[in-house]
């Protein structure tokens, strides 16, 4: 699998840090933004996040990306199910949606082993926590087949409305209800358990410990790595960027370096353009002491150099046309994420393949 120590790793245990990214441009494109802001894992949504279509999938594209993952050493990569995906809905049809959604995103999946799968657990509709529990883990059950080689994770949620999942032992009723228990983990969204009512900036030993009585940190596969723009406890879900909101840098500091988390893959979901995301990363890996790819590998061209290379030759990116997003929150944080990772990722992919290609 792409994410050992090949590839360049300096040693085993190294830090993996990303972002949210487009599709748009397909996967190898994906995997060169990447390095160029400096990650070496990010996410990805599986399909329309909003809808339900699924882009076709170029399995040369697939391949490429996979190719470029085991070359550079990267981590293991997140793809996100759609927001539209809800797996104990009180509707049928809704659910025969997420069976559906579910099914064909595993498959597609395939070309890039290894990938983790990251739903929200669902909403029950006023149906009642248990029953949700109930029908999510009985959709995994019908879906996931023992050869899966992606990893389902269920992602800690906030709690707004009938959300599932906003405590450990919620996510522990699922997981124990997951036939196949290897092939179903957890992703913390710290943003999520903070709302959630979790004290990550003040005690995260205990909100440790709590998790691995309810669940296993052996099942934490992820993190999603956001501060929060709310209190402890408000149950809002709303991103802030890096130490500008309620959790603050030093706790997500804390977060990453802790022990039993830093081997983790982070994903930053932050209120960010690519330049932002860019900002946050060398941010973190300097705190953290982690060099990250750009160190390890010097042909990779920073996505600033990039964009001023662009700049002087006249072209324009949809960030430098005032492209912004029109909500906030955290739907908003995801789709600025991955509208963000839209602005120049075509022109990144390009222009590192010309650099490659000059340099022999």
């Amino acid at each position: 699998m792409y994410f050992s120590t090949a590839g360049g790793r300096q040693e085993e245990g190294d830090m993996f840090l990303g972002c949210h990214l487009s599709t748009t441009k397909g996967f190898r494109a994906m995997g060169e933004t990447a390095l160029s802001i400096g990650a070496d894992t990010f996410q990805f949504f599986s399909r329309n996040p909003r809808g339900g279509s699924a882009k076709e999938v170029v399995p040369a594209d697939v391949a490429a990306l996979a190719s470029l993952l085991q070359e550079r050493g990267f981590g293991p990569l997140v793809a996100h199910a759609p927001y539209t995906l809800n797996p104990c809905a009180e509707n049928a049809k809704t659910r025969d949606f997420a069976l559906l959604a579910l099914s064909g995103d595993l498959k597609r999946l395939r070309g890039l082993p290894g990938t983790l799968y990251n739903l929200h657990p669902g909403s029950h509709v006023g149906q009642g926590a248990e029953s949700g529990v109930r029908l999510t883990a009985e959709l995994i059950n019908e879906v996931v087949e023992p050869d899966e080689p992606a990893k389902i994770l269920f992602e800690t949620m906030a709690g707004k409305g009938t959300e599932i999942g906003r405590s450990f032992g919620e996510l522990a009723g699922i997981l124990g209800k997951v036939k196949l228990a290897d092939k179903a983990g957890v992703c913390l969204d710290t943003c999520h358990i903070f709302d959630g009512g979790y004290d990550l900036a003040g005690d995260l030993d205990g909100v440790l410990a709590a998790f691995d009585r309810e669940i296993g940190l052996g099942r934490l596969l992820a993190v999603h790595v956001n501060d929060s723009k709310n209190p402890r406890e408000s149950r809002k879900d709303r991103h802030a960027r890096i130490g500008l909101g309620e959790i603050g840098l030093e706790a997500i500091v804390r977060v990453m370096s802790h022990p039993a988390l830093k081997h983790l893959p982070f994903i930053l979901e932050t209120p960010c353009e690519l330049d932002g995301y860019a900002e946050e990363i060398r941010l973190l890996r300097g705190r953290l002491g982690e060099e990250g790819p750009l160190a390890r590998w010097p042909e990779v061209v920073p996505v600033a150099e990039l964009k001023a290379r662009l700049a002087a030759s006249g072209t324009k990116t949809k960030e430098d046309q005032g492209t912004r997003a029109k909500k906030t929150g955290e739907a908003p944080a995801k789709s600025r994420a991955k509208g963000g990772s839209k602005s120049g990722s075509k022109d990144v992919a390009k222009e590192n393949a010309k650099v490659k290609k000059t340099r022999g």
